[in-house]
């Protein structure tokens, strides 16, 4: 895909944790710097790599044949196509239909042919141009054939050969209905049912956990693209707006500056919205007094960013928005000060989880740090599960929510994102009504009016290194910052001109 080529920020700066942690900053406007960074070319894993990442694999799995699975074409036109992340991984093909045969005998790979669609100067026309069987070895590094030749290929590679067929890709036989990568392997593997088929994607996403020097660049520039982002949408937050006007603004900043498309799908949601989890309608009005969460990230070359930001739709935090906002930001540093390579993911789960029970307590909304209620099965359960419910982070790569070890080592990357919901319905519909929950509920009653249809969550992109942590996702995030950034003059020349606040203003 094409983009701009830039190099990754520069970190500069005291670190906050002096054995594990430091911030990543820039100088001057980061819009400025993303423009210094255009040039000719493109970042890209390098051929070599992939190479790599097929030998390791075949270490792993020891005999037998493995085939890779592309994703198919879109069953209509105009549809987006994107490639499964194993498959990319292997290969970098990001046209459908491919597919990678490996003969992989002693833990090492003896042959290699990627299957693709021909050159078709008509099909073409319509559909842009293809690498073709031709283009293969220079684009890719390996041996070409055509995708139709694929299960004759295979047929003859398992006919009467005692082997294993290991898949990768998205291959789920057992489901109800067939995926597209499902069919194609058992329309292959259809005149050799009693070959054993070992799915090797567990392999592969062993093989992903620890990025390389190339993954590691493409994702600090999928997420500058999203920090940058998120500073132009800091100038869009306002009373009276629209939750997709923001949205609009976040994801033509994606690909002005070159990603590929949205990571995920964008996230803004004000006032009650903000307590949504993975709400993504966006279409509500901003009203004064509300906060916005916005959970954005680009895809850059295939690599995913993940970053959330809540901000004070009027640009001022409320005491009582402080209050939970502090709180989150206060949970989201404990598990960064205890993150770094050889520390348990756990650990920093238990630093956040710690921080925001304690917090809560602190501000009434619950009844204390060990205080439980009565769940729907009656069991009981944290009175915290009520205004936290998902896990501190996960990691990233070519998905947004990519394989990550239990225990950090240096090329990990990964995000830290705790949040605070305080949902409207949550003693109304959420919490069973038994005598217990309703004294919690009288317990509480004041404070949560206090705190109703405030949602915060906060999340940051990280690398483990050698000596520590390093954040990648210097947006704005200290209210101070925030408050201080929402009051200057973000004024976007391609979106505000007076031209379109003319328009804009009379479809009010």
């Amino acid at each position: 895909m094409g983009g701009m080529a830039f190099e990754p920020p520069q970190t500069e700066g005291e670190p906050m944790h002096r054995t594990r942690y430091r911030a990543t900053t820039t100088s001057g406007v980061f819009a400025l710097l993303l423009l210094a960074f255009a040039g000719p070319g493109q970042a890209q894993v390098p051929v070599a790599e992939y190479a790599e990442r097929r030998a390791a694999l075949a270490q792993e799995i020891g005999d037998g044949i493995v085939l890779g699975m592309g994703s198919a074409a879109p069953p209509f036109d105009y549809l987006l196509f994107f490639q499964n992340s194993p498959f990319r991984y292997l290969t970098g093909l990001t046209e459908p239909d491919g597919a990678l045969v490996l003969i992989v005998e002693g833990g090492r790979v003896t042959a290699e042919t990627l299957f693709v669609n021909r050159r078709d100067p008509a099909v073409e026309t319509w559909e842009g141009y293809r690498v073709g069987v031709e283009g293969v070895e220079g684009a890719h590094g390996l041996p070409g054939r055509a995708a139709d030749e694929l299960e004759h290929v295979v047929d003859s590679l398992l006919s009467g050969r005692p082997r294993v067929l290991h898949v990768v890709g998205p291959y789920a036989p057992d489901a109800e209905i067939l995926n597209d990568v499902t069919q194609r392997v058992e329309a292959v593997r259809a005149g050799n049912r009693d070959v054993p088929v070992e799915n090797a994607n567990d392999v592969v996403a062993g093989l992903r956990a620890v990025k390389s020097d190339a993954e590691l660049d493409l994702l600090r520039r999928s997420t500058a693209i999203t920090v940058q982002a998120h500073r132009e949408a800091l100038g869009a937050v306002a009373p009276a707006r629209n939750e997709f006007e923001v949205q609009a603004l976040i994801e033509y900043t994606f690909r002005r500056y070159g990603a590929e498309r949205s990571a995920f799908a964008s996230i803004v949601g004000s006032g009650p919205n903000s307590t949504v989890l993975h709400y993504n309608a966006n279409d509500r009005f901003m009203e004064d007094g509300d906060v916005v969460v916005m959970d954005i990230g680009a895809s850059y070359e295939g690599y995913a960013a993940d970053i959330t930001r809540t901000l004070p739709v009027n640009g001022r935090f409320s005491d009582a928005q402080r209050d939970i906002y502090q709180l989150v930001r206060d949970a989201q540093s404990a598990a960064e000060e205890v993150a770094g390579p050889g520390v348990s993911r756990d650990l920093l789960s238990q630093a956040a989880t710690r921080v925001l029970a304690e917090g809560l307590a602190r501000l009434g909304l619950i009844e204390g740090p060990a205080a439980t209620f009565d769940g729907p099965d009656g069991n009981p359960l944290p009175q915290l599960l009520l205004y936290y419910m998902h896990g501190l982070g996960h990691g990233t790569g070519l998905d947004v929510h990519d394989p990550w070890p239990s225990v950090l080592e240096p090329g990990v990357v990964f995000t830290i994102e705790p949040g605070v919901y305080v949902r409207a319905n949550l003693f109304s519909e959420v919490v069973p009504d038994t005598p217990a929950n309703r004294r919690m509920q009288e317990a509480v009653a004041e404070v949560f009016e206090r705190y109703v249809n405030i949602g915060v969550r906060i999340e940051d992109d990280y690398i483990v290194t050698a000596d520590g942590l390093q954040r990648i996702s210097p947006a704005p995030r200290e209210i101070e910052e925030i408050e201080a950034a929402m009051a200057e003059d973000w004024t976007h020349p391609e979106a505000r001109n007076q031209e379109w606040v003319e328009w804009y203003r009379g479809m009010r």
